[in-house]
């Protein structure tokens, strides 16, 4: 996937915003204020979070990502073109934890999502 086609992706999630706190040019998504997916301004790799600690250490140490900078150790950052099967994957399961992370009138809020967008 391209960076391009990163963000299409993650603008198609219920309640998801973009925006660029920092300015710059970085690409951060969002749903209730909570960052689920984050690019940076001069990168080509998608920073997410992940359900524990060990999965993230797991996916870095098998290679298929990297710690993500500035980040919780939870966080790991994914190249945009890596398999997209598990870009896609890694992204919805960012998002599925941010979602459930917010206040249960907040969830409400939002439209439906099942597993995919």
């Amino acid at each position: 996937m391209s960076r391009k086609q990163v963000n299409e992706l993650c603008a198609t999630y219920p309640g998801a915003e973009h925006s660029d706190p920092w300015g710059g040019g970085h690409d951060c998504w969002k749903v209730g204020d909570k960052i689920f997916a984050l690019i940076g301004m001069k990168e080509d790799r998608v920073s997410v979070k992940c359900d524990s600690i060990d999965t993230a250490a797991m996916l870095i140490d098998a290679g298929v990502a990297a710690k993500a900078p500035y980040m919780h150790r939870s966080w790991v950052a994914l190249p945009c073109d890596a398999d997209r099967d598990e870009l896609e994957h890694r992204i919805s399961q960012s998002y599925r934890l941010i979602r459930k992370s917010l206040t249960k009138k907040a969830q409400a809020e939002l439209a439906p999502f099942d597993e995919e967008p």
